[in-house]
């Protein structure tokens, strides 16, 4: 389950997005905050973090804000996830970046619990791996229509 931090990441990642394919102009975090429905003291730390990672830049001035630097397409949802959440993975013994071996398992390779949970694991980081900022920014219309509960018709 990604974070409330990683869906206002997200939602303002979303809204730089949509600005470089517009006008492409620096967005202040108060606007962003606005058209994202984030609160602004948790985006500004959120940002900073995005920032220092390379996938946005923060412009100075009467007109700065901040701009998206990369290409939505450049921009894996996984690297985001880990930036924002730490490792993906359901057992420190299956992490690739952050690779811990379990404090109570005297033998990995023979371990029915990383075995079940590593072939869900797999399957489910190949699909995420495969995701890029643009899945979400290219789909306005998907987004919109799950976060609005639809009214029954008679």
């Amino acid at each position: 389950m990604i974070t409330q931090k990683m869906k206002y990441a997200l939602k303002a990642l979303m809204e730089l997005a949509a600005e470089q394919a517009g006008e492409g102009r620096p967005l202040r975090i108060e606007e962003i905050a606005t058209r994202s429905g984030a609160p602004k003291r948790f985006l500004e730390h959120i940002l900073l973090e995005i920032r220092n990672a390379g996938f946005i830049a923060s412009v100075r001035g009467r007109n700065g804000g901040y701009v998206l630097i990369k290409e939505p397409r450049e921009v894996p949802l996984s690297e985001l996830m880990r930036l924002i959440d730490g490792p993906i993975a359901p057992l420190p013994c299956l992490s690739r970046r952050a690779y811990q071996r379990c404090e109570d398992c005297p033998d990995e390779a023979a371990c029915r619990l990383r075995d079940v949970f590593g072939e869900v694991f797999w399957s489910y980081l190949i699909l995420i791996e495969s995701l890029t900022l643009a899945d979400l920014a290219e789909k306005p219309g998907l987004v919109a229509a799950r976060e609005t509960p639809q009214t029954p018709k008679a």
